[in-house]
């Protein structure tokens, strides 16, 4: 009889462990992060190891449950912005591409409209180069006129004068102005070939589609 109280007492006293241990909590974590080239684990994260790469553990299954990446530093946030607006910058493009593609093909009922408009700008763009061809030739002129009334009153003894020495500079600044500008025409005439080209792919493609 004192045996079997005995017994009956341990299973009383046992059976509120029981209990709680099937109450525990099943989602507490462990925390892996490396500290110096050691891996440390823990049930707690302390602060200097929040901004480390880690690996969360279910206590309970001991199965990973996610990897948490270190986070980045001032440079590394700041290249990330950067990677992100030249993202969004490149989608934005790609849209407005996109709706000029669409007036294209809206505006030009076959290739042959395409090619004429394109024509037309290359005419437009060859009067350009004309127009400052001739300018650049006519300020290369006065530019070499002036220069040439410098030299002389230098060779004279005489002194160049404000005004002549100002005419030389701004003749010189409006023919390095007008050179840039034909530059510029230059590479826009070059340019107008391969997008015709292109224009020409993306017509078919849409009218296709």
């Amino acid at each position: 009889m004192k045996t079997t109280r005995c017994i009956a007492g341990f299973l009383l006293a046992a059976l509120p462990l029981a209990a709680a241990a099937q109450k525990a909590p099943t989602d507490r974590k462990l925390y892996c992060w490396d500290e110096n080239g050691t891996q440390v684990c823990g049930d707690t994260l302390p602060a200097d190891a929040l901004d480390r790469a880690r690996t969360e553990i279910n206590a309970a299954s001991g199965n990973r449950t996610g990897e948490v990446p270190r986070a980045l530093t001032a440079d590394e946030r700041a290249a990330a912005a950067l990677a992100a607006r030249a993202a969004a910058e490149a989608e934005m493009a790609e849209a407005e591409r996109h709706r000029r593609d669409l007036a294209m093909v809206e505006s030009y009922a076959t290739e042959n409209d395409l090619r004429r408009a394109y024509g037309e700008r290359i005419t437009l763009v060859e009067e350009a180069l004309k127009t400052s061809g001739l300018s650049i030739t006519n300020l290369r002129q006065s530019l070499l006129s002036l220069l040439r009334q410098a030299a002389e009153r230098e060779l004279l003894g005489e002194p160049v004068g404000k005004a002549l020495a100002d005419g030389i500079r701004a003749q010189h600044g409006d023919l390095v102005r007008q050179q840039a500008i034909q530059q510029r025409q230059l590479a826009d005439r070059a340019s107008l070939g391969s997008d015709l080209e292109g224009a020409l792919e993306r017509y078919r493609a849409m009218k296709g589609g």
